[in-house]
Parts: C-alpha cells; structure tokens; sequence
C-alpha cells in the first residue's frame, strides 16, 4: 500500500485481521528477494509444527517470539529468509488417520486404486493397502495444513508463505535420502542386530531421545536360585515372566557376599538352565539382595550387562509384546509353552504360579513405585527386542565425536544462555548410536534394497543404491533389476522401513534452503542465523539438527539458538495435549484480537515458563485501542499534510527536545535487547515509555500544539509529535504489526513492517546535552498534583487553577521554569510560582473560586 487512507471516525480492532493479511498477501510485503546477497540475509529456521491434529496456544506463544526478531530484523534492513514447513509424516500423523477413518495399513493387501473411505469410521478397523493408507495421510494432512495456515495467518506470522514445504514432500525426501546416503557412504551410517527399544503397541522401534520415564506401581518378587553344593540364592526382581531370558546373576566386584561365587554358577528356578555368576560395577550392593538376574532383555542396564560380559541372548519377548511361541535355547518347552503367546502380564501371573508350586518363590510380592521407560507417545511400557534397524553414529559411542558435538554447543550463541547445559547433559549422556529407522508407513523411505542370494536370503552388508532421488524401494526398482525380479532368489527386496521423524526435521535447514536442489538459494541462507525452539526438543530437534550438519558441512546450522519456555495452566501445570488441558487459540484471537494475543506472547521472556493469562491479553488490547485512539489524536493537530517531513530538527522547545530525549533512550535500550533477543524487555521499555507519552506529554503539549501553525513553538509541537508517533509505530510493530500497520496507514506511506527501524542519530538534532535531566517526568509530575487536587475537589480538570506554587530543590525548581508553560496550559493555570526550598519537589495548588 503506497497511499496513505482516511483516519476512521470511529475506532476500532475488528477486522484488522482480515484488512491487513489480505494486503500483505497481495503486495508481497514479506516475501524474501533472494537477489540479496548472504551478508544482508538473516535466514529462520522456522519450526515445522507436527501436523496431527489441531495447534494449542503454546504454539503461538513460541511462534509469535521467532516472528517478532523476524519482523525486527527486516525493519534492520536484512532481508529475512523465514519460510514455514509442517511435519506431517510419522506416528502422529499415522494415528491421526487410523482414528478419523477408523483404517489400518496392511503391506500384504494389494493397492485399490478406487477405495474411498466409510463416511463413518466402522466399530473395528478396516483393513488397506500400505498405499491406500498413505493417500489418506496425505489426504487428511493437507486439510489440517490449510487449518494450520490459516491461524497463522490470522496470527500474523510473516512468513514468506511461497516458501512453504512438508517432510513428506518431494523436496523432503529427496534432501533426506541425500543425506542419509552420503552418512553412508562415510560410515557414519549403518545397519545393526542390536538390542532396540520397541514400542508394542505402534511395533515400531524407539530412539533415545524419544524416551519418557513414569511412575508404575509394581511389586518385588524374590526367587530362590539354586548353587553348587545345594546353597541357594535369592534374587529380587519385578519381571519375574522373563525368567527364561535369563542369562547370568550379577553383583557388584566389591560385594563380599557374593565375591566366593564370581566363576561359578546357579540354576534357574522353574527351568532349571544353569547360568553364570559375574561380577559388574553397575550392579548395586545395596538395592534388593545385592545380587540381580541379567536378562535378555528387561531393561538398558541389561543391555549394557549383556554387552560388556559377553553373554549369550535367550530371547522370548515379541514385537507384539506377547512372549514369543518358542522357547529360546536350553528352556524346556513344556514348561515355557504355559507362557507361550502371553501378554506380559497374563505371563507373570503365569510365572509366578510356577515359582510358588516349585517352592522357588520366598515369600509374598513386596509393593514398590518404579520409573517405566515408555515411547513418549506411547500408552504401555516399552520392550526391548532384537531387531535389524539403521543407526546414525551420534557420539553415544564415539568419544571424539562427542567431544566435537560438544565444541558446536560452545561454538553456538545460546538466548538464554543457561540452556547450553541441558544440550551438553544430552550429549554427554548418550548411551548409544542414534536409531533412525521406524516400522511404520508414512514417512520418507529408505533408498536402498539388498540383493538376494540364490536361496533368497538376503545380503544385508551390501546395499544397493539409486541412480536419482527421490525413490520408494517399495514400489521402485534399483538400477540393473527389473520389477519381476522383486522377491526372487536372484533378485532383490527394497528396505521396508521409513526414516524417524526427526531424522528428517533435522535437516530443515537443508530443506527449506533447497540443498542439492537450488544451490545458489542454499549459498544465500545456509549456515542460517537463526532457530527458534521449545527448550524441551533440546535433545532430539536441536542436537539432531547439529550433528547432520556437522557431519556433512563440518559445521553449525544456524549462529543462534532462541529457545522458548513452556505455557502454564493456572495450576502451574505443563499445557500439553496429552494432559487435555490446552487451549485452541483461534478463539482467543477472535474473542481479543490477535495483537492482544501476541501481546500475552512476547511478554513472556526466551526460556521463560509464562502462565496463560487472558488478563495480560485484555491488557495487550487496551494498549492496541490506546494506539489507534492515541494516533487519531496527534492527528487531529493537521499532521497529515507533510507529517511525513518533519524532523527532529525542527524541535525548539524544552518539553518538546525532553521527550526526544526520552525516546532516543527507549530506542537505544529496546535495540539492545531486540539484538540480545529479549523481545519481552523491548517491549516493555517500549510501553511504559508510551504510556507517559499518552498520559503527560499530550497533555501538557495540546495546548500549544493547537496553536498558529507559524509559531515556532507549535511547529516544535507537532515536530516532536510526528517524530515520537512515528518512532513508537515502528517500536511496536515487530509485536502488535496489525495495530501499527493500520496506524501507520492513515498518515504514512507504504508499510510499517518495511520502515527503517528506528536510530538514536534521528534525535540529535534534537537533543541539547546541556538540558536538565528528567524534564518530561518532571512536568508530569507537576501536572500529576495539579489534577490531584482537583480530583479531590470534586471539580473538572478544566476548573481554572488560580494558583500554583512549586517548591523544591534549586536544580528542579530551575529546570521547571522551562516546562513551566506547559504545565500552566495544561493545568488551566492562571499564576505560577517556583520557590526554592528544601525537601522533595511539591506544590500548594489554590482553585479558583
């Protein structure tokens, strides 16, 4: 918009929302000039929030903080990258469209390319092709980005929406299987057996990062396990069902009890398979009997255990989580067929029943609180299976590695700064290589298949790889096969598997900049400058983002981290969807305007805990009434005509330089912190220095504002006027831009958001260093008693003030004769008196009679 339009008679928020995006929209008021060169860029990697359902207002509270440093920014004169992706492949997603269509993916069903889905999901899931469950996640997807899109617009993200992408688009997977293929071809990807966190009910694996600890209520349960010579041993355990995974009893090397028995071996209860005694440090003399049964396997302490004494594997859990329907090596297969097929806890039931019948259990089960690994999405415990899954080395087991990782986290601006310790406790606390494969269907595909031998085995050492990108080895054929070779010794199979999530959010700086794809935009954005976060995704977002780009640029990703803290309910609570008390922003940005809104929003500071609170929001719309209302009002002083000229220079009178004084402070103070990222500090400077404007300045200013035009003293007025609107126009804009833009509009030409961010040099002329201190606080004050004294009389505040005497020290008593004018004006002051005089400043204020 270039022309200026009409001040409205009557002043109000509604529709600004509407008015204001459709224009952005149409001007291309934040679309990005990739002309720009890297050094005018400041490049966003902007959040892609998961697609599964519907936002919750901590989105748009982390959101509007990333787009309050972008409005900033452009406003600097940078030409800010920032475009918006949505994650919409992955469990989330994949539940999501199992509940809405009441489906369920089966690999083994052939592709129905005329299925369309029941109205009404039926009582049981209908059962569909890998393919067709796929059309519908992309189906259901992008109805809920169009939803997401249009909250953000009426939120006022300014984003540059022809930027868009999603994780399982095109671009994505290509820059993903890129990626992955040259971690492999490095060695820094690999396929492994291994031990895999498995989540039962999603039968998928689980990753690390992923992991959530809850409490569950279980129950010790002590065996009795035979020794040579006719001894015994009692070992506590909570998983008594996985007995015949038994490999080995462990305690601690210190432990005198049992040191006589390192070397030898007991006998399992019930199954009678002799296993060995080992001694670990990890095995804890003070907790249960001090002695523990290694199993294969319960827990991650197993694992270790398991790896490091060099123990054979007794397997018996599923990945279905029923106990599997054979019996590992050396179990008798009578007596594990009463615990074949079982769910976990049917089978210690069962297991416990054999203890008590063989005399091998000691007692009654002892009630205990315990912290349960579950997948953090998950609703039942995880297991741990034996799986072939591809690894992503991450430093877990690799300690130069780690240490590089760690060097990126110093390397690496921090805001706020303590949140560097959280990425360091991740990193030194890794326990092993990073899982990136998942069981599931919508996602971005592995690129390789594996060649088979003349019987059909598979070779899993050597992969077969594409010519281009991106590929499905499902439905694609690698280079020098043909599709009839698919399944058939000889031939090949493609990998079944799908990358985690966060395998490809990590590269959303590769994606959004179109790496391999569009090399000289990625040259103009990459490293970026800028991720904004929530703290809790430190661990996986964060640290997987950092470890890609380290491994294939030698780099970081982007100079600075912003992270956000989590919203509050009014219990003090974590807002979570799983905890069911979110709350939908699209009515709170109805009901108080989206500036009120994110007004609440960038209040709360980076890494900040901030309650929700529709009180700050109906604070946040006041102030947004108070602009407009306070715009309209220093208009009325004919500043239209030529408004856009005035300057500091043209500012004579003592008032009138103080509250340019004043400003050039805010504006020094609330550029400080925007380039410190304290967007909150910013605007609260910002307001409370527009609130003495609007409270005491117009006031005491008014009157000689509405004089002849000529006067030297009226033009300083509207100078100082046209000057200090249009400098907190442009303060405000990166946090209230609808408010701002529509002031802005009725008097200045083309958009605030493409303003020139306000310089403390636009006041100097202004500024007169020799001036007293405090001019504006102190005529406020003067006037603040004034009013005061009528208020308590009961009277107008236009009652005439026969009158006023000041009395103070001789520094403030001087320097309220320059502002005495203004204050007599104001005051409707008829005589003014300033005395010298000891004690703070007060005044003796005499009505007229």
């Amino acid at each position: 918009m270039t022309e200026t339009t009409a001040v409205p008679e009557k002043i109000t928020l509604d529709g600004l929302e509407r008015k204001w995006r459709q224009v952005w929209a149409e001007r291309g008021t934040y679309a990005f000039d990739r002309s720009a060169p890297r050094s005018r860029v400041f490049s966003i990697d902007t959040p892609p929030p998961t697609v599964s359902g519907s936002l919750h207002v901590g989105h748009v509270f982390s959101y509007t903080h990333a787009d309050a440093i972008a409005r900033y920014r452009r406003m600097t004169g940078r030409e800010v990258f920032y475009p918006i992706g949505w994650d919409d492949n992955g469990l989330p997603t994949e539940r999501r469209v199992q509940n809405y269509y009441g489906v369920q993916c089966d690999p083994s069903l052939p592709y129905d390319p005329g299925f369309t889905p029941p109205d009404t999901p039926p009582s049981r899931p209908l059962p569909i092709s890998r393919r067709n469950f796929v059309e519908l996640c992309q189906t259901l997807t992008a109805v809920d980005e169009q939803a997401y899109e249009d909250l953000w617009r009426q939120l006022g993200l300014s984003v540059d929406w022809s930027l868009q992408y999603t994780t399982i688009g095109e671009a994505s997977r290509t820059v993903s299987q890129r990626a992955f293929l040259n971690n492999l071809a490095r060695g820094e990807a690999y396929l492994a057996d291994a031990p895999t966190l498995w989540d039962v009910s999603f039968r998928t694996a689980v990753a690390q990062a992923e992991l959530e600890d809850r409490e569950r209520q279980g129950a010790y349960h002590r065996l009795v396990f035979g020794l040579p010579g006719g001894g015994s041993a009692h070992v506590e355990t909570t998983r008594p069902e996985l007995l015949p995974a038994c490999v080995a009893l462990v305690a601690h090397p210190d432990d005198e009890r049992y040191r006589p028995l390192f070397g030898t071996t007991a006998t399992t209860p019930v199954f009678g398979v002799e296993v060995p005694i080992k001694a670990h440090p990890l095995a804890q003399p003070d907790k249960g009997t001090g002695i523990a049964m290694i199993c294969t396997f319960g827990d991650l302490t197993d694992v270790i255990w398991w790896r490091e004494l060099d123990l054979p594997t007794r397997p018996v859990m599923g990945r279905d989580g029923r106990l599997l329907p054979s019996p590992p090596a050396g179990v008798d297969p009578e007596i594990y067929a009463q615990l074949a097929g079982k769910t976990v806890f049917s089978a210690k039931e069962t297991m416990i029943g054999l203890l008590r019948s063989a005399g091998a259990l000691d007692g009654e089960p002892r009630p205990t609180t315990q912290q349960v690994k579950f997948y953090e999405k998950g609703d039942k415990p995880l297991e741990i299976v034996t799986t072939r899954q591809w690894y992503i080395r991450n430093g877990g087991r690799d300690a130069a590695l780690r240490s590089a990782l760690l060097d990126r986290g110093r390397e690496m601006s921090w805001s706020p700064g303590f949140m560097r310790a959280r990425y360091e406790n991740w990193v030194d606390g890794l326990a092993g290589d990073w899982i990136i494969s998942r069981q599931r269907f919508f996602g971005v595909p592995f690129p390789v298949w594996y060649p088979l031998d003349a019987a059909g085995e598979p070779d899993y050492t050597a992969p077969i790889t594409p010519d281009a990108l991106p590929v499905d080895p499902s439905s694609d054929t690698p280079p020098g096969y043909r599709e009839d070779q698919r399944g058939r010794p000889g031939g090949f199979i493609g990998d079944p598997d799908v990358m985690d999530t966060w395998a490809t959010s990590s590269l959303t700086p590769e994606i959004a900049g179109r790496w391999g794809l569009d090399d000289d935009l990625f040259a103009r954005v990459f490293p970026m400058d800028l991720r904004p976060q929530a703290h809790e995704i430190i661990r996986t977002w964060l640290f997987a983002t950092v470890l890609r780009a380290h491994q294939e640029f030698g780099s970081l990703p982007w100079h600075t981290a912003l992270l956000s803290g989590w919203i509050l309910d009014p219990d003090r609570k974590k807002m979570s969807k799983s905890k069911g008390n979110v709350v939908t922003p699209m009515a709170l940005l109805e009901e108080f305007g989206s500036d009120a809104v994110r007004y609440w929003a960038v209040s709360g500071r980076p890494g900040t805990d901030t309650a929700f609170d529709t009180g700050q929001m109906k604070v946040g719309r006041r102030l947004a009434i108070k602009i407009l209302n306070a715009t309209k009002f220093v208009l009325r002083f004919d500043l239209e005509e030529g408004a856009a000229d005035l300057t500091a220079g043209e500012v004579t009178e003592p008032l009138d330089r103080a509250v340019l004084a004043g400003l050039a402070a805010v504006v020094a103070d609330a550029t400080k912190h925007f380039e410190g990222y304290d967007y909150a500090r910013a605007l609260e400077r910002t307001e409370a220095f527009f609130w003495t404007f609007c409270d005491d300045y117009l006031e005491l200013v008014k009157e000689r504002a509405y004089g002849d035009p000529d006067s030297p003293a009226t033009r300083s007025a509207h100078a100082a006027l046209a000057v200090t609107l249009r400098t907190l126009l442009r303060l405000f804009a990166p946090m209230l831009p609808f408010v701002t833009e529509e002031a802005w509009s009725w008097w200045q030409p083309g958009s605030v958001h493409r303003a020139a961010w306000p310089s403390p040099d636009e006041f100097a002329p202004a500024l007169d260093p020799a001036a007293p201190a405090g001019l504006l606080t102190l005529a406020g004050t003067v006037l603040g008693l004034v009013r005061k004294a009528k208020s308590e009389a009961r009277q107008s505040m236009r009652t005439e003030v026969a009158r006023l005497t000041v009395r103070g020290p001789d520094p403030e008593v001087r320097a309220f004769h320059l502002v005495s004018p203004d204050v007599r004006a104001a005051g409707v002051v008829r005589e003014v008196i300033a005395e010298v005089a000891g004690g703070e400043l007060a005044a003796d204020v005499t009505l007229q009679s």
